[in-house]
């Protein structure tokens, strides 16, 4: 990189855009010239686009045709450990800097002048009528729990016109006010007192806090049960970071989980820290991103993504429950926020703490490498101790057809309710029914654009299809013999176990939670939180349930189909099989009274079902890290999955081909190559899908040799290619 910090007026700089550019694009430094790192905006073409300043301009156009940077914005310069960031995680992902760049700018409004701007919240007033528009309106901004809203957002998120929110502004139900548009978060006070810690989680606390003072890179494991207070020791590690006058960042695999997180933040700290996910406004993103820059937020609590903000200062990132298969991103630019964490904190002198009660294997490894430091917390928390889990052998269960709750379950829960406490049953399927069969003829339902198999939901009265999101009448004939009145379904989803549970427990109060059933993140939050103060006696839910959630009433944990995930190719089936059960079963017993977990299962004796019985969780880890090191897979390997998709199937197979016939670069560091072959879910929304598989020793370059194997390619037409490196999923 470029020594020169700052570009005068009319000297040339290289500004890197968010376009899809394969280069830098040389500008003329605008009046007053600009920094290295500065956002600006330039002419490109007819257009404004945004763009960084990456360094000095090439020199290889035209002076007299150089066209000048139209204005710096009023952000601070993305800094140096930041540019080098999005360049080494181009250069792992095999990632265009472009999209680099457009992760890192994901924030609205991010080149509006500072100025006041008009907000609306809640006024003490009442609609003189109240319209079906307005109703929603108003449950918007009861939803957000008081948030202000600009009137265009307002309007955009209820989906009614302007008109209807300037109506209730004249009504007096919304009220106006002026606000600067981006203000410093409430300071965070990391002196106020902490909970009492147990010796154990004292000494872990203690731990990190030192590696935090030493403001060099390093990461740890924080293994502990669940229950054992993880949330607590890295809290101490936060505080750390504040008392250094340094960001902290924590990182949560799901949206739902940040409610009662937030609450914990602000009982130890005194304020609410800033929040980046899906779930928050577009006024608010645009704020967390510039006050991160400025250091006027000194803890940010989010999604994967929030990775990419502008951190002035960061010491310390959490990935909390660090095993989530959510920290992957599977569209777009391919990357692990978990190891994306560790690249960043090696980047700008930080610590990373990875929490979790089930480490990923790869984690666990590095940690027996000696890579990782590990500090482990082998006790719950107070008076909670860990669930008493057992098997249910559903082969000499008495079950009724088309039922799913054991009878030893059903008498387990039957108990419960008398003494009032919860029960949770989980079944990692969505919808009502996986698959919808013709009993006349055999055919299944498939969606019109994917090879998949519709799935009912009954709340919606439609089949939907998984893949694409596309949605149909449940037919009343049969789309291939037209016989009518013979569409069944077959298996059980969420939904269906929903209508045993409460056929078989008519006064229990039910309550379901999978994304699906939720308009919102909002409302799936707020609905958590009504479970945990004991408004349901009976919860169903999918592996949502399985992060982080802490019900004080829930005693019993029933596990539909331990059985699911042991099926199939996927490498890491064991191993997720293993920390869901687990993690679900830790949702049982977190208060006083002592929790129990039942496990269905036809195969008993299977070796991942001991083991999450067993509780050996080391003897596991080790026997998973010998099968996977004896097939070179890893994470004792290299893998990359490589898509190739589009409209015309014979196109797709013939550059599948291509390649594979011209795979020299990867022979030559002794990489293998699987495929071409259909993907598992052979086409998505119209278009065929052709995977190959890369296999390499440990330790070799790979991206370079792929970069080499694919640069010689010129897609034609609606032919597309993407690369995954580390593939979590082979769909």
């Amino acid at each position: 990189m470029s020594g020169q910090e700052f570009f005068q007026a009319g000297e040339r700089v290289g500004v890197l855009t968010t376009q899809p550019l394969d280069r830098l694009l040389d500008y003329r430094a605008p009046e007053g010239g600009c920094f290295l790192g500065a956002y600006v905006e330039v002419p490109l073409g007819p257009r404004k686009v945004l763009g960084v300043v990456w360094g000095p301009g090439a020199g290889d156009f035209d002076s007299a045709k150089l066209r000048a940077v139209i204005r710096v914005l009023d952000v601070a310069p993305m800094r140096t450990e930041m540019r080098q960031f999005l360049g080494k995680a181009a250069d792992y992902t095999l990632t265009p800097m472009p999209a680099m760049l457009r992760l890192a700018t994901r924030a609205p409004g991010l080149s509006d002048p500072p100025s006041m701007r008009k907000i609306l919240r809640r006024g003490e007033g009442v609609p003189d009528r109240m319209t079906e528009a307005r109703t929603r309106v108003l449950d918007v901004l009861e939803e957000y729990g008081g948030l202000a809203f600009t009137p265009k957002e307002l309007a955009d998120m209820a989906d009614v016109t302007p008109s209807v929110v300037k109506g209730l502004v004249k009504q007096g139900a919304l009220r106006e006010e002026e606000a600067p548009r981006d203000t410093p978060y409430p300071h965070l006070d990391p002196e106020l007192p902490s909970k009492q810690l147990t010796e154990d989680q004292a000494k872990a606390a203690a731990v990190l806090a030192e590696g935090v003072h030493s403001k060099r890179y390093g990461t740890t494991l924080l293994k502990g049960v669940t229950g054992s207070g993880k949330t607590e020791v890295y809290l101490e590690a936060v505080a750390a970071a504040l008392r250094a006058g340094r960001q902290a960042l924590v990182l949560l695999p799901e949206i739902a989980l940040t409610a009662e997180f937030l609450t914990r933040v602000e009982a130890r700290f005194g304020a609410k820290p800033a929040e980046w996910h899906s779930g928050a406004t577009m006024t608010e993103r645009r704020r967390v991103w510039k006050m991160v820059g400025q250091g006027a937020a000194q803890l940010v609590i989010g999604a994967r993504s929030a990775l990419f903000l502008p951190f002035r200062d960061l010491g310390l990132i959490i990935v909390d429950e660090e095993h989530d298969t959510s920290y992957k991103q599977e569209d777009g630019v391919l990357y692990n926020a978990r190891d994306m964490a560790v690249l960043r904190a090696a980047m700008c002198s930080a610590q990373v703490v990875l929490a979790s009660a089930t480490p990923s294997l790869e984690t666990w490894a590095n940690a027996e490498a000696g890579k990782y430091n590990r500090l482990d917390l082998t006790s719950r928390f107070g008076a909670s101790v860990l669930p008493d889990m057992r098997a249910v052998d559903m082969r000499s269960e008495d079950l009724l057809p088309s039922t799913w709750i054991s009878p030893t379950l059903k008498q387990a829960m039957k108990l419960r309710l008398e003494r009032g406490e919860q029960s949770l049953l989980f079944l990692n399927r969505r919808g009502f029914a996986p698959v919808t069969i013709c009993r006349a003829c055999g055919a299944q339902v498939a969606c019109d654009h994917c090879d998949a198999r519709m799935v009912e939901h009954r709340f919606m009265k439609r089949l939907m299809c998984h893949q694409c999101g596309e949605t149909k009448p449940v037919p009343e004939a049969c789309p291939s013999c037209e016989v009518e009145g013979k569409m069944a379904p077959v298996g059980p989803g969420i939904e269906r176990l929903a209508e045993e549970a409460a056929s078989l427990f008519p006064e229990a109060r039910i309550a379901v939670l999978s994304s699906d059933l939720f308009g919102s993140a909002r409302a799936l939050k707020s609905r958590i939180e009504e479970i945990a103060k004991g408004e349901a006696d009976i919860i169903l839910g999918t592996q949502l349930v399985a992060k982080g959630h802490n019900f004080p009433l829930l005693t019993l944990v029933g596990v539909i189909d331990a059985d699911l995930g042991l099926q199939g190719s996927d490498l890491r089936a064991a191993e997720r099989t293993f920390q869901l059960m687990r993690q679900v079963a830790g949702r049982a017993g977190r208060a006083e009274r002592p929790g129990e977990a039942l496990m269905q299962t036809f195969q008993p004796e299977h070796p991942v079902i001991r083991a999450i019985l067993s509780g050996d969780e080391e003897s596991f880890w080790k026997a998973e890290a010998a099968e996977r090191q004896a097939a070179g897979v890893p994470p004792y390997g290299r893998m990359a999955g490589i898509i190739l998709s589009g409209p015309d199937l014979a196109a797709v197979f013939d550059l599948g081909n291509a390649m594979a016939r011209n795979d020299g670069p990867l022979r030559q560091i002794g990489a293998q190559l699987f495929g071409p072959a259909p993907a598992p879910i052979a086409r998505v929304r119209g278009r065929h899908r052709v995977r190959l598989l890369v296999k390499a020793p440990k330790g070799v370059p790979l991206q370079e040799a792929l970069a080499r194997w694919t640069a010689p390619l010129h897609l034609k037409g609606d032919l597309r290619l993407s690369i995954d490196i580390d593939p979590q999923s082979f769909f």
